[in-house]
C-alpha cells in the first residue's frame, strides 16, 4: 500500500513538473509572438547642412571636372537604429568646382553649370531626393531606393550605402552614385542626342558621394 502511495506522489509531482515546463514553454513562445509585433522604436534625425556635401565628378572625352554641392535641408528617420526612411533638398546655387585653380575658367565653368544648358538654378534653385524604399544589407550597411527630382523632372534611382549611430548622431554615406543627366532634359553635348560632337562629347552619367550627419 504504502508503495502504490509513493508511485502515486511520483506521477503527480512529475506531472506538475511537465505542466511547469509547459507553461513555460506557453510563456515563452507568447513572448515572442508578441515581440514579433512590439512597434519599433523610431527616431528622427535632422540633416546638419554644415557637416554634409555631395562630392560630385563629371567626365568628358578630354578630362573631367569635379567639386561639391551643399544640402540645403534633409531628415533620416531610424526604426530600431536602422535607417528606414529619409529625404533632403539640395542647393543647387552652391555647386562649386575643385580642380580648377584659375578663377576666370572655375568662374566660366559653374556660370554653364548653372545656366539652362545644365541645371538652371534660377528656375531650379533646389533639387530632392525622397527615399521609396530602404532594405538593411548586412551589418551598417543598406540599399537604398528613391526619387531623384532635377529641373522639376523625377526619376527612380538606386545605390547601397553605409551608415553609422553614434549616440545623438547618425552618418550615411554613399559612393559613386550615378546619374544619367540625359533623363532631367539636360542634353548638352550628348553623344545620345549629338553624335557628330566629338572630341567635346561630355558623359551621359555624372558621379555623386554623398555624406549625410544628422542629429535629433
Amino acid at each position: 500500500m504504502f508503495k502504490h502511495v509513493i508511485i502515486a506522489f511520483i506521477f503527480v509531482l512529475s506531472k506538475q513538473k511537465k505542466m511547469k515546463k509547459i507553461s513555460l514553454l506557453t510563456i515563452g513562445l507568447a513572448a515572442t509572438v508578441l515581440s514579433a509585433f512590439a512597434p519599433a522604436k523610431t527616431e528622427t534625425y535632422k540633416i546638419d547642412t554644415q557637416k554634409s556635401n555631395i562630392e560630385w565628378t563629371g567626365k568628358k572625352v578630354l578630362g573631367q571636372h569635379n567639386g561639391e554641392i551643399k544640402l540645403a535641408s534633409g531628415t533620416i528617420v531610424t526604426e530600431d537604429n536602422v535607417p528606414a526612411k529619409g529625404s533632403f533638398a539640395i542647393n543647387m546655387a552652391s555647386i562649386s568646382n575643385k580642380d580648377l585653380t584659375d578663377d576666370d575658367s572655375k568662374g566660366k565653368l559653374l556660370g554653364h553649370l548653372k545656366s539652362e544648358d545644365f541645371f538652371g538654378v534660377d528656375k531650379h534653385p533646389q533639387a530632392q531626393f525622397v527615399t521609396t524604399k530602404i532594405t538593411k544589407t548586412g551589418n551598417g550597411a543598406i540599399s537604398v531606393a528613391g526619387n531623384l527630382t532635377i529641373k522639376g523632372i523625377t526619376n527612380a534611382v538606386s545605390f547601397p550605402a553605409t551608415y553609422t549611430v553614434s549616440g545623438n548622431t547618425l552618418t550615411a554615406k554613399a559612393a559613386n552614385v550615378k546619374v544619367d543627366r540625359t533623363k532631367y532634359n539636360i542634353k548638352y553635348a550628348s553623344k545620345s542626342f549629338f553624335d557628330t560632337i566629338g572630341d567635346k562629347a561630355i558623359d551621359d552619367e555624372f558621379t555623386l558621394n554623398i555624406t549625410l550627419v544628422a542629429t535629433k
